[in-house]
Order: structure tokens, then sequence, then C-alpha cells
């Protein structure tokens, strides 16, 4: 495996991290519109809180998806075609959840606009539930031939893990919403999101203890990678309690960036069990290996240089956009 391979990895890695952390958020957010606020007024508010960001948001996604076009093209082909009904429903789920912020603002009815906010509502949790519930499956390993091509079965898709990971990632993105809710606004609906954030962290415990068993017996991360498995599964459960001392101290920013990192964590606990495949195969001898998977080393020079090149006035506004929309509002 080459240098510029195993830096690819890492920063599809890195590019899947940020849309987590802060799409995650946003899914959060959205699952509170029919959820959390009880007035027009209050969702109003709660759609606003992430209406200058959402749409950037999501760029992260975009890229990530590129960046493993372009340079792990088996990696793409085979897990894209072979999770395409999830991706399709997935890609429903953010099409309905993006439109539903225009069209909701342009309703003239009460039951036009209730119907915009569900979707919204149901787009955020079956996004964040589904991808969840894929990634789960990805790393407990499919029914992938010597070419690289998967034909699973509903049951490869849909399982006791994967679907246990599908509703932790719902959770973690529910309350990283919640969290970002009381940085952004003030009044009642502030209130509410502390108190509803409570008892929804005891509930996470227990749903990280339960990922974490089944992460044992369904995958071998803690047979071949057994310190930093068990040293990020540590470092998600202090996150988790930093974030509810942060919740019951009233710290928004420690419960905000727990949260953030939690997910963040997630996601290299999967990569790091991953590392050095990017598909895990119930035969062992069939998983694609990133040296195997990669583009020819002239492209992934060539989209070094790029990304040295773009990501950084990337991150300088994404950092400038929410420096302007900081303040809080209302509610």
């Amino acid at each position: 495996m080459s240098n510029l391979q195993f830096l690819w990895f890492i920063l599809v890695g890195v590019l899947f991290s940020g849309f987590f952390f802060l799409e995650g958020f946003d899914f959060g957010v959205g699952m509170a519109i029919k959820s959390l606020a009880q007035t027009s007024h209050e969702r109003d508010v709660v759609i606003d809180t992430i209406g200058p960001h959402w749409d950037a948001n999501e760029v992260w996604l975009i890229t990530a998806g590129g960046a493993m076009f372009a340079s792990f093209p088996m990696w793409y082909a085979s897990l894209f075609s072979g999770f395409y009904l999830i991706l399709l429903l997935i890609l429903v789920a953010l099409i309905m959840r993006g439109v539903s912020f225009e069209f909701r603002s342009r309703m003239l009815t009460e039951s036009g606009r209730n119907f915009w906010e569900w979707a919204a509502t149901l787009g955020s949790f079956f996004a964040a539930f589904l991808f969840g519930m894929m990634f789960t499956a990805l790393v407990k390993g499919m029914p992938i031939n010597a070419h690289g091509d998967m034909s699973a079965h509903f049951t490869d898709y849909v399982n006791l893990f994967s679907l246990v990971g599908g509703v932790a990632v719902t959770l973690l993105c529910y309350l990283h919403g919640l969290n970002f809710i009381r940085l952004k606004t003030t009044g009642p609906l502030r209130e509410r999101a502390l108190k509803w954030a409570r008892p929804l962290y005891w509930l996470l415990f227990a749903g990280e203890v339960l990922f974490a068993v089944l992460l044992y017996f369904n995958t071998d991360f803690f047979t071949k990678k057994p310190v930093s498995s068990l040293i990020l599964v540590a470092v998600l459960v202090i996150l988790t309690i930093l974030a509810t001392w942060g919740v019951y101290s009233n710290h928004e920013w420690l419960s905000f960036i727990s949260s953030g990192l939690s997910l963040i964590d997630v996601v290299v606990l999967l990569f790091n069990g991953l590392f050095p495949r990017v598909m895990v195969a119930n035969n062992a001898a069939n998983s694609i290996l990133i040296k195997d998977a990669s583009n020819s080393p002239y492209t992934l020079h060539l989209m070094t240089v790029i990304s040295l090149t773009v990501l950084p006035i990337m991150l300088v506004y994404f950092i400038w956009s929410y420096w302007v929309f900081y303040k809080r509002l209302a509610s």
C-alpha cells in the first residue's frame, strides 16, 4: 500500500467525519421540528437554526462520495451497487427533507405546512437511521465474490446488529440536534431541549453498551485490532459522559462538542476496523483491500494537489458562515 492510498483512505474518513458532525445536528434539528417544537412559531425557530447551514453541510457527503469515486473506484462501485436500495431510500429522504424547508414556507394552509413539517422530520429520521444501518451492515461483512460483486439478501442488510446501529446513530444525531438548539435559541424551546436531553442520554448509554457487545460478536474488530477498537469504544463512552455532564450542568458548548465528537468517534471506529480493507466480505479472501481498490498513482497525486488547494478555501467559508449566523434566536 502506497502513502497516497493510505492518505486518501484517511481523507475519505475525514470527509465522512465532517459530514456526520455537521449534518448530524441538521438531522437532529430536523427530527425536533415535530417532536420538540410545540407551536408554529417554535417550528419556525427550529428550522431557522439550520436555515443558513443545512445545504452547505450536505456538501461534505457529496465530496466524500466524489472522493471515493475518484480515489477508490472499486470501493465506490461495490458499495453503491451493493447498497443501491438503501442509498436510494437515503436519497429520497434527503430530497424530501431539503425541499420541505422551501415548500413549507410557501404553503398558505395549515395542513400544507403540517405535511412539509412531517416531511422534514421523517426525512431527517430516515436519513440518519439508514446511514447508521448501512455502515453497520458494511463492517459486519457482506456476501461479496472474488470480483467484488455483492449478492446480498434482506437479512444481510436488516438484522439485529444493523438495526441497533441505525437506532444508535439516530439517537446520537437527535441529541446532537438538541444540543445545537440549546446553543442557538433562547426561551422555552431551549429549556425544553435541555429537559428532553437528560433522560435520552441514559437511553444512549444503554444503546452504546448493546452496540459494543454486538460489535464484538458480529465483527473482527476486537480480534484483529483489539487495543485500538477498545480505546475507541472507551472514548465514545467518555464523550457521552462529558455530554451528559454538560447537559446536567447546563454547559452547552461541552454538550455540543462532545456529541459531535461522539459521531466522529463512531466513524473513526468503523474506518479503523475496516483498515486495510474497504469492503468486508463474509469470505475473508474476497474482502476488497485498499491497495486493490485505489486509482492510479497519477490520479491520486493530482487529486492531492487539487484538494490541498481547495480544502482551505472551503474550510474558511464554513467558519465564516457559522460566525456570521452565530446569534441566538428567540423562541
